[in-house]
This record gives C-alpha cells, sequence and structure tokens, in this order.
C-alpha cells in the first residue's frame, strides 16, 4: 500500500492553521506532519488541539529557520518509510486542491515535482512583491543555467518528492537558502525534475522574511553564495 504524507511547516501561523486543516481535510484523508519552528503566538497550542490519527505535530523548542523545519520532517518521513511527500507553506499560499494532481504526478516516476508561480497563469495569479519577483527571476535564471533543469519559479515551496530519492539528499541548510542547496544536489545526484504550474496567492504583500534577508540586496547576496558553495561542493 502506498504511504502519502502532507509535510506543512509552521512559525507563527495562528490565524490560518485551522482553516487549513479544515480545507486540507475536504480533499484529503492521509497523513499529516506540521512541524512547528518555535513559534511565539498561539500556533503551537492551536496544533496541539488538531494533533489526531492522521495529523502529527512535532514541535520543535526554538526557532531554527525554514529550511531546518523542513529537515526535521524529511527525516521523519524518511524515518517512517512513506513512499511520496508534498511539502506545502501554512500561511495560506498553496491550495490543498492542487494536492492530488502533485501526487499524480510525482506517482508518473519523477523524483521531484516542484510548484511553479510563473510558468502559466492560473486561477487566483496575483502580483508577487517587485524585489521577490526580479530576485526570483536572478536566482532561477542561475540554478538553470548549473542544472539544465528548465525551472519557471526555484523558491516554490509548494513541492511533491519521492522519498527514496529524498533520502539520497543532504541537505545541512537551515535558512531559506535550502530549496537552492536541493537544486544543486538535484542535478548532481541524477534526480529528475519537473513542474507543475500552481496560484501565486499573495495575500500579505508585506510579510518579512526577519532580520537582515529584508534587504533585498543581503537577500540576493545571501542566495548567490549558496549557489556558489554547493557547486563547489558537487563539483557541478
Amino acid at each position: 500500500m502506498t504511504k502519502r504524507v502532507v509535510l506543512i511547516p509552521v512559525y507563527n501561523e495562528e490565524e490560518h492553521l485551522e482553516g487549513l486543516l479544515a480545507r486540507l481535510r475536504q480533499v484529503y484523508d492521509d497523513d499529516v506532519l506540521f512541524v512547528d519552528d518555535g513559534s511565539v503566538d498561539c500556533s503551537a497550542a492551536l496544533l496541539k488541539q488538531l494533533e489526531g490519527p492522521r495529523t502529527r505535530i512535532i514541535m520543535q523548542p526554538e526557532n531554527r529557520g525554514y529550511g531546518a523545519t523542513l529537515l526535521r520532517g524529511f527525516a521523519e518521513v524518511v524515518k517512517a518509510q512513506y513512499d511520496y511527500v508534498i511539502t506545502m507553506d501554512s500561511d495560506g499560499q498553496h491550495r490543498p486542491d492542487w494536492i492530488a494532481r502533485f501526487f499524480r504526478e510525482i506517482e508518473q516516476g519523477w523524483d521531484i515535482v516542484s510548484g511553479s508561480r510563473y510558468r502559466e497563469e492560473t486561477d487566483g495569479n496575483g502580483s508577487a512583491p517587485p524585489d521577490r519577483r526580479r530576485i526570483n527571476v536572478e536566482i532561477t535564471r542561475l540554478v538553470n543555467e548549473a542544472t539544465g533543469f528548465a525551472l519557471t519559479d526555484a523558491f516554490c515551496g509548494f513541492k511533491a518528492y519521492r522519498a527514496a530519492a529524498l533520502a539520497k539528499l543532504q541537505l545541512t541548510l537551515t535558512g531559506y537558502s535550502m530549496p537552492l542547496q536541493l537544486w544543486i544536489q538535484a542535478k548532481a545526484l541524477g534526480l529528475s525534475v519537473t513542474e507543475l504550474p500552481v496560484s501565486r496567492i499573495y495575500d500579505d504583500p508585506n510579510r518579512r522574511f526577519g532580520g537582515e534577508l529584508d534587504d533585498p540586496s543581503v537577500r540576493l547576496a545571501y542566495y548567490l553564495e549558496t549557489i556558489q558553495e554547493e557547486r563547489k561542493r558537487w563539483n557541478v
């Protein structure tokens, strides 16, 4: 029997969690794994209330970063011997009704199916903040030069993975640049990659990264360094 799980990283998302799980359960009956990254709002308390037979919660005692939260979840996915995992954000930007499409696509034999907010226009397409779009275009171009994947969105968190392929990756980065490490390693390991178009939803255009990464120039330099270091590490 095929084992599937949806992995959702959480950090200070109290206003979205109940609605997200309710919408998710309207279209998806299998396992859900929430990983809370040391939230300081009411997210942890809400997650404990949502926990049940098909809904598991992992609490990280302190905030370690977006990448660290996913890595914690990936370790659980591999340990529990799931066949496939979908990652989606907890802030309302990823629509649960796309989950079935991701599972259908990954089960065609791909190693990674990545959502793209820019591959083609779909319903609900909004406008990305200009600095985010500009950096996404530049970084996606550099990732494609290194990998040949022809991606259109290097940063979308809505993805499906074959767990056996996920287990081959040696991901270590705990911050927002972890997806760039993922792409370079996927190329080095010969993983197969495709994209699915997804809705582009920005309900809060003022949403922040936090700290110095709110400065677009700092954020771009941070991403460039990750690509350079990972290419050197894997000879890509």
